[in-house]
């Protein structure tokens, strides 16, 4: 089946920003969101560490150690962006600031929970950082991840067996195979990013899919 790669999805996913957003992107993959932001666009990127107005990845060689984002990686700042307190960057996102965050999740079920920081294993190191507040504060939460696990299971399931981040806060994901949409008449089919059939996304889904 043809995937496509975490920076081809960030790429079809900063399409659907829109102009005079204030974002978040979550700890992984989702930062390589803010490389492919359209230059038409002015889109406000806040970090939860205390960072309004972050920019893209530095230029390999030009990072600064002095900047970096709530994942501990290098970013930059754009022209007017400024560092406030984690405190008051908790303040924005839990006071209904944020028009979208983006996080990485390991399941996401068909009514839209979220379960992205444990996987419940014993040897496993639970990383919710400020996941749970993003999930219910920001007024959309779109979700960046593979469509399957590394053992071929669907990550959109019936139900979360993993500890959740969120109830029903999910209202878009953006996986290698597709966009989905998750609607009170179930998970709907947005887009087909993979050349495959919506059958065989069907086959590689754990739940009902429904058509626009």
């Amino acid at each position: 089946m043809n995937h496509l790669t975490r920076e081809q999805v960030a790429q079809r996913m900063a399409q659907d920003i829109p102009d005079g957003a204030f974002v978040n992107l979550g700890i992984g993959a989702p930062t390589l969101v803010s490389n492919y932001l359209p230059a038409d666009r002015e889109v406000i990127l806040q970090s939860e560490n205390g960072i309004l107005g972050m920019g893209p990845a530095p230029t390999p060689g030009e990072e600064d150690p002095e900047l970096i984002n709530a994942g501990k990686k290098p970013t930059t700042l754009l022209p007017g962006g400024a560092y406030f307190h984690s405190a008051d960057s908790f303040g924005m996102i839990r006071g209904g600031h944020l028009d979208i965050c983006v996080l990485g999740a390991f399941q996401v079920s068909a009514h839209g929970d979220l379960a992205n920081w444990s996987t419940g294993a014993p040897d496993a190191i639970p990383a919710v950082g400020g996941a749970m507040d993003l999930a219910l504060g920001a007024r959309h939460v779109f979700v960046m991840m593979d469509h399957l696990t590394k053992q071929g299971a669907s990550k959109i399931v019936p139900e979360c067996t993993y500890p959740l981040t969120g109830v029903a806060c999910v209202h878009r994901v953006y996986t290698d195979l597709a966009v989905l949409d998750i609607t009170a008449q179930g998970v709907c089919v947005r887009e087909i990013l993979a050349d495959i059939p919506f059958e065989a996304l069907q086959a590689a889904t754990a739940v009902p899919l429904h058509r626009p």
